[in-house]
């Protein structure tokens, strides 16, 4: 069974190298850390006698839901190595700026066995953490062969990864067979893995870890790299829109809404924040040819270094090209939670095209009141408690001109509305401190296990 699910691995792999190649060559991407997702780790990671807990967290938003669990991993085990892995190179450069608790960083292997099994024979670790649902069969396998724990931290079924899997419930099935625990965000989620063949026995709902955002050591860093870029982009003239994780066919209707709102209230700003870096230049493009003045955070940072102040220094606030801006668009990694600080009103994507939505709970954190689309599928549990708590604006329309009113509509409420505004954002965090707690069930149980 593993054997044709390895042909199949390399026979996808084989279709999908010319595309690889492409982006490696055109776009510079995969060559830096093909040799790590091949098994080769950096010579700073082979065991040093240790015990090792191995964290692996796809992109940038696993990596950052687990930046608690990492503080507290570390509290909890002092004497042990952690090691983190990331899939994509947006969450490795997240978890290298943001995560200095870990001992070292990786990319995570591919699915081979080859390639797995020399990863594992680098760190040697006497726990793996997956965070949310990444799993993948011949890593799963090759962990329980040599007996080493398996959990789940944060777990979650979507509704399109549980139709996808239910179509492959026998492989798995057994799958799943190989995981130690499984901690669940919530009970639907629960039931949902063990649908798809987990033993109950080894489920737990611990709750989502996302809620433990901010705490200790996070915050400090949430507030230096804040203090920093309100000098940068004099962020504090409020007011201002932050439209946070926006997505393919978003922007062209976020502008459609800032442009109604600028009519009514001429002195707002917004500040955009694409979801993938990829678009970047996309979204650059899109600005340049709107009626608005906008400036890119990354011509900023070049200013300054064209400028010899060094990329620590601010430049006077009278030649800050931010500060006199419609626009800033945020093409930055790592930064946006930072940032809502500044804002007077959140506008959380992903939502108002169907994609499932997008992280509210970093804007909730520094009770700003938060808008999201009609599409939080994705996001299902979290938007609900927020619902229950009075302390969302769920965008509802038919079609564009529906949303776009709707969303300039919501943003000039909260604007004219200071009341309103605040007990949104302090609902908000409301929200968010009763649903803490996950972290702490997170580590009990792997302390159980180690």
């Amino acid at each position: 069974m593993y054997f044709l699910y390895s042909i199949f691995l390399s026979l996808a792999f084989l279709a999908l190298l010319p595309y690889f190649l492409y982006q490696a060559f055109c776009n510079k991407k995969y060559l830096s850390n093909f040799g790590e997702r091949l098994g080769t780790l950096p010579e700073v990671l082979p065991s040093d006698g240790r015990p090792t807990i191995w964290i692996h967290a796809v992109s940038v938003g696993e990596t950052l839901a687990a930046h608690p669990l990492v503080n507290a991993l570390r509290e909890r085990f002092p004497q042990h190595r952690l090691i983190f892995s990331t899939t994509t190179a947006t969450g490795q450069a997240v978890a290298r700026s943001r995560i200095s608790e870990a001992d070292g960083f990786c990319y995570y292997p591919f699915d081979w066995r080859f390639s797995v099994r020399r990863a594992l024979n680098t760190i040697k670790p006497c726990a793996v953490v997956l965070m949310e649902s990444e799993m993948w069969p011949n890593f799963l396998r090759e962990c329980q062969l040599r007996q080493i724990p398996v959990v789940v931290a944060n777990g979650r079924v979507s509704d399109r990864s549980f139709r996808r899997s239910q179509k492959f419930a026998f492989w798995f099935r057994r799958m799943t067979a190989n995981v130690t625990r499984f901690l669940m965000q919530s009970e639907a989620d629960a039931a949902r893995i063990q649908a798809l063949g987990a033993a109950p026995e080894s489920i737990i709902v611990s709750g989502n870890i996302k809620y433990d955002i901010g705490i200790a050591k996070d915050a400090a860093a949430r507030e230096a790299t804040s203090r920093l870029l309100e000098a940068d982009f004099a962020l504090s003239r409020a007011p201002l829109i932050i439209a946070g994780s926006s997505c393919d066919g978003e922007e062209e209707l976020i502008l459609a809404a800032f442009a109604e709102v600028r009519k009514e209230l001429n002195d707002v700003r917004l500040l955009l924040a694409p979801r993938h870096p990829e678009r970047f230049d996309i979204v650059a493009k899109l600005l340049d040819s709107s009626r608005f003045k906008s400036v890119r955070r990354s011509a900023y940072v070049q200013q300054v270094e064209t400028a010899g102040l060094g990329g620590s220094l601010s430049l006077p606030v009278t030649k800050n090209p931010a500060y006199s801006a419609d626009i800033v668009l945020l093409d930055s990694i790592g930064e946006l939670a930072s940032l809502y600080r500044f804002a007077s009103v959140v506008f959380v994507g992903g939502s108002l095209v169907p994609k499932g939505g997008h992280n509210i709970l970093e804007p909730a954190l520094d009770a700003k009141p938060i808008i999201v689309g009609p599409h939080m599928e994705n996001f299902r549990e979290v938007a609900a408690e927020f619902h229950r708590h009075e302390a969302v604006v769920q965008l509802q329309g038919a079609n564009d001109s529906e949303l776009i009113a709707s969303l300039r509509d919501a943003i000039l409420e909260l604007l004219t509305d200071e009341e309103r505004a605040q007990t949104l954002g302090h609902h908000a965090r409301a929200a968010v401190e009763a649903n803490r707690g996950a972290t702490t069930k997170t580590v009990a149980v792997l302390a159980d296990l180690i």
